[in-house]
């Protein structure tokens, strides 16, 4: 099994290559923005990205089922058979998309048994790609540098914790979590690139207070777990899983590398 995700890798992240290549296109014009049923923002981005994976995923593994935030209306009772399957963000971060900052990227995991096995997150901007498959390794492609193995790291006795949080989705749950942590260093950054700083060992905790979907975080939580680190509900400490129930919104999650520090405890707790 390790080594067929393994051999998929590659596969996956040249699609990933093709998908940031299509949304760049957009990125260059001056494109329009439509709003979702929920408010969220969709580009024609997030469209020619969608259509470019779904058809290299059909290609690569046509018996394997797709889940995607661009065609996320498929009944529970039917997926919810499905053992293995792909779950894709063609374009996560569209709020930094159409705000022109470059924090969006590119997410494709693959689920088996409600776990995320292999994930690869792509910056269409700048061409880095994180990816990771269990049995394999988490590492960080720079264009034009050597291939990097990454890990979490360890925390640093007596410096600050090194927290990123959501740009665009911060709030006070954010700021009641990093007051209760004392000496701390908060950086803001978009998309699933939050996940990958504590995957590379730039981060130490990402505490997410807010909602999620589920092909938010399935990519990178393959590439935090396989680096060392974890990806756990606020509330019961248990990893994220994917496809249990009718709802494809996250429970409050926390990402970290060490698990020396109880983090939940710096959780702000609803009266």
């Amino acid at each position: 099994m390790h080594d067929q995700w393994a051999n998929w890798l590659d596969p996956v992240r040249a699609l990933a290559a093709e998908a940031s290549e299509r949304i760049l296109e957009i990125y260059a014009t001056a494109f329009g923005v439509t709003a979702k049923d929920d408010d969220s923002p969709l580009t024609a981005a997030d469209l020619a990205a969608h259509h470019a994976i779904l058809a290299g995923l059909r290609q690569l593994t046509p018996t394997i089922p797709i889940l995607s935030e661009e065609s996320a209306t498929i009944p529970f009772a039917e997926r919810s058979r499905w053992q293995r399957y792909w779950l894709v963000d063609p374009l996560d971060g569209t709020k930094e998309f159409v705000q022109r900052n470059g924090q969006f990227t590119v997410n494709i995991a693959l689920i088996e048994g409600n776990e995320p096995v292999l994930g690869v997150v792509r910056v269409p901007v700048t061409g880095v790609c994180y990816f990771a498959a269990r049995g394999r390794g988490a590492f960080r492609d720079n264009p034009g540098q050597p291939l990097q193995s990454i890990a979490v790291a360890p925390l640093r006795p007596g410096e600050p914790v090194r927290v990123v949080g959501s740009r665009s989705h911060g709030g006070p749950a954010l700021q009641a979590f990093v007051a209760k942590l004392g000496a701390h260093e908060l950086v803001t950054i978009g998309s699933s690139l939050k996940f990958c700083q504590v995957a590379e060992g730039s981060a130490d905790v990402y505490p997410r207070l807010g909602p999620t979907s589920e092909w938010d975080t399935a990519a990178a939580q393959a590439i935090v777990e396989v680096a060392g680190g974890r990806v756990v509900s606020a509330e019961t400490g248990e990893p994220l899983r994917y496809n249990t129930r009718e709802s494809l919104l996250n429970p409050h999650f926390i990402v970290y590398g060490d698990g020396g520090r109880n983090w939940l405890s710096y959780v702000p707790r609803q009266d």
